[in-house]
């Protein structure tokens, strides 16, 4: 199975409205600004959950644009894509349409951190992301520049100094209203552009700049914390130019594997994949970026940048002498270009061509897009609640790079996450959270709003505690059937798809069920396989899930040996095996993972003053509290400076408060009903 193919972009571009004058209304449930990957998710998640939505974009032909690296996934990065598309978003299904290269990083190490990743043709994961959009209902697309947000005074029944109502285009038209908005700005929220000495305003090569007015919203009108971060991307190589014979080849994997658990193959057949390319940087290299740094303003600047995707410039200054990877990905089936992953760079394009030749298999190559460099404000995320919205701003939801972070598929995660609680908000539901204990996405949220960033945050599979639990194989089981009670209900997860979790869930259940009852001595376990390396002096009974454990053993060959009663779970093959070597590991983390969830159900209330707070609490610990307020007890054990005293003297406040919370409700029994139904529905949009 695979998605349909998308209509052709003319159709999308066509039903766009053009103005603001076209609405065909002037109030909707959620606005989205921007139409990156943050945008597109949160608007398709919004609509889905039942919002009425605007999605606002400067350019409608650049929504789903891949603006950097024409690829998805990768370590850490794939676990989000998959937990993306458990969640009925688009990116894990649009990368199965476009992708030209699929592999598994990191296969020589356990599943539980194996990538997946691919390389996509830049046109049509555009035309899917649009196509996908198109037929999304209750999505209207805007085109236009969001000039400033509507701020009102704000309701006095919830936290809060603001309100925010809508939004005011550039263009001067009418304000249009909404019960939420979610900025996704990406790089421009008062981006700039580099290129050797010239600076110019903007947030992407050929695109117009944001308005100021959104920045002087934030951070005059609602006191937010505004910081600077930088990124680049480097000059795009004619492909014809470049001699291929000097690199090293890298195939895709023969058997390409989706993204989308609702897809069983990819739409490039094995033979139609394209391969990448591996050189590396030379002493030359070296050399014209210290002869050009007199000519770079952007790799002067304090601004912090990405750590785990730098410049050439940051590398060569902080590694001199070393030789650089650097590969030469293809940008689509048809493209002429050539991606040099490893080749971020600022310097004037002059100089940018003289060094790119410094490399061999370069030498004559040449530049159809020069790099750059962009600088742009992030708000300091610890301002968010795990929902993402602002703690002290009724209605505003942030996600992307907005929040501090690099990459497609953290912008992606945060956006369906936002246009999730964005509609919630809207419709008068309860805000729901992930736990870092049941996804990444949950990790990911979890490290931005209680340990905020200084500098672009990358999604790593280290960054996860549980990593045996939360894996790729199984994120549709975690997210799709486990959070169903919160999230098929309101439509965030279709029928179809919830339908094929429960299918695999019985299939798995049942699968797994059956090589329980296959139970033999080790003698008879030898006879049927005698290439397992059983030892000869180990003398007891072994179920057939037992025997999975074995380095050597899979559940083809125990198919083999008994099909009557496990050839009905071919299907689930790779799965078994990865669930039978991670069992044992997983259930030694229940208690741990309990312990975790326990605290995270502990919520701290949001108005609380900690500086007269009746608790043993140095004055440093006071001001961590009120800086960064977390929403539980569990957001709290992880804020930079938290002791393990100011913990436990912090959980003994929470459990004394709640005690006397339930003395209180039992002394008022004649409390209205709607109220009981309200605190119901708050305690169930807990994690778990």
């Amino acid at each position: 199975m695979l998605t349909k193919k998308p209509p052709v972009l003319q159709s999308f571009l066509s039903l766009v409205s053009r103005r603001a004058s076209h609405l065909a209304r002037q109030q909707y449930d959620v606005i989205v600004v921007g139409g990156g990957h943050a945008g597109t998710e949160a608007a398709a998640a919004a609509a889905r959950v039942g919002a009425e939505t605007l999605l606002v974009t400067q350019k409608t032909n650049t929504i789903g644009a891949l603006s950097c690296n024409p690829s998805l996934g990768g370590v850490g990065k794939g676990h989000l894509v998959k937990e993306v598309d458990a969640l009925d978003g688009l990116c894990g299904r649009a990368g199965d349409w476009a992708g030209i290269h699929f592999s598994i990083l990191n296969r020589s190490k356990g599943p539980a951190v194996w990538g997946p990743r691919a390389q996509l043709d830049r046109q049509r994961y555009r035309e899917f992301i649009q196509s996908e959009l198109l037929s999304t209902p209750r999505l209207t697309v805007l085109e236009g520049s969001v000039e400033e947000l509507l701020v009102t005074e704000p309701n006095p029944e919830e936290p809060g100094h603001h309100r925010v109502t809508g939004i005011h285009l550039a263009n001067g038209s009418h304000p249009i209203l909404a019960s939420s908005v979610i900025l996704t700005t990406g790089t421009f929220l008062s981006g700039s552009l580099f290129v050797g000495q010239t600076t110019s305003p903007g947030g992407r090569i050929g695109d117009a700049p944001s308005s100021a007015g959104l920045s002087h919203t934030l951070r005059e009108r609602l006191g937010l914390r505004i910081g600077r971060l930088r990124t680049g991307t480097p000059p795009r190589i004619v492909k014809d130019t470049v001699d291929l014979s000097l690199t090293n080849l890298h195939p895709p994997d023969s058997h390409p594997t989706p993204f989308s658990f609702l897809n069983t193959h990819t739409r490039c057949k094995p033979e139609e994949q394209l391969p990448c390319y591996l050189t590396h940087t030379t002493p030359g290299v070296d050399r014209v970026v210290r002869e050009s740094l007199h000519l770079n303003c952007h790799i002067q600047q304090d601004t912090k940048g990405p750590r785990y995707c730098p410049s050439i410039e940051s590398r060569v200054l902080r590694f001199p002498g070393r030789r650089h990877q650097v590969w030469l990905e293809p940008e689509g089936l048809n493209s002429d270009l050539l991606y040099p992953q490893g080749l971020s760079m600022t310097m004037p394009p002059d100089v940018q061509l003289r060094l790119i030749r410094e490399i061999p298999a370069l030498h004559r190559a040449e530049i159809h897009t020069p790099g750059y460099g962009v600088q742009y404000d992030f708000v300091c995320p610890t301002q968010l609640s795990p929902a993402l919205q602002v703690k002290s701003t009724q209605g505003l939801f942030l996600a992307g790079q907005i929040n501090g972070t690099t990459g497609y598929e953290e912008a992606a995660a945060q956006g369906l996450w936002a246009g999730v609680n964005a509609a919630r908000s809207a419709l008068s539901m309860p805000p729901v959270a992930l736990s870092r204990t049941e996804s990444y996405i949950g990790v990911l949220i979890d490290d931005l709003v209680s340990r905020g960033v200084t500098e672009p945050y990358r999604m790593f599979t280290s960054r996860a505690e549980f990593r045996t639990s939360l894996r790729p194989d199984n994120a549709d089981l975690r997210l799709t059937h486990e959070r169903s009670h919160k999230l098929f209900e309101v439509r965030c997860v279709s029928s179809l798809r919830y339908q094929e979790a429960v299918r695999v869930r019985d299939g798995l259940q049942d699968a797994l069920a059956a090589l329980q009852t296959l139970t033999l001595s080790t003698h008879l376990w030898r006879k049927k396989l005698p290439d397992i390396g059983i030892s000869e002096s180990k003398s007891t009974i072994l179920t057939g899930m037992d025997l999975l454990q074995y380095n050597n053993v899979s559940f083809e060959m125990l198919a083999s040996v008994f099909p009557e009663c496990l050839s009905p779970y071919m299907e689930f093959s790779q799965r078994l095996n990865i669930e039978a070597v991670y069992r044992p590991h997983c259930d030694l983390q229940k208690k741990e993972i309990e312990r975790i969830q326990k605290e995270e159900n502990m919520t701290l209330p949001q108005d609380i003053d900690y500086f007269s707070l009746p608790v043993s609490l140095s004055q440093e610990v006071r001001e961590i509290l009120d800086r960064v307020r977390p929403s539980t007890l569990g957001a709290a054990t992880r804020l930079q400076g938290m002791t393990p005293a100011a913990v436990v003297n912090l959980l003994r406040y929470v459990q004394h408060t709640g005690q006397r919370g339930r003395r209180t409700h039992r002394n008022q029994p004649d409390q209205k009903e709607e109220r009981e139904e309200e605190l119901c529905a708050r305690n169930a949009s807990l994690p778990q």
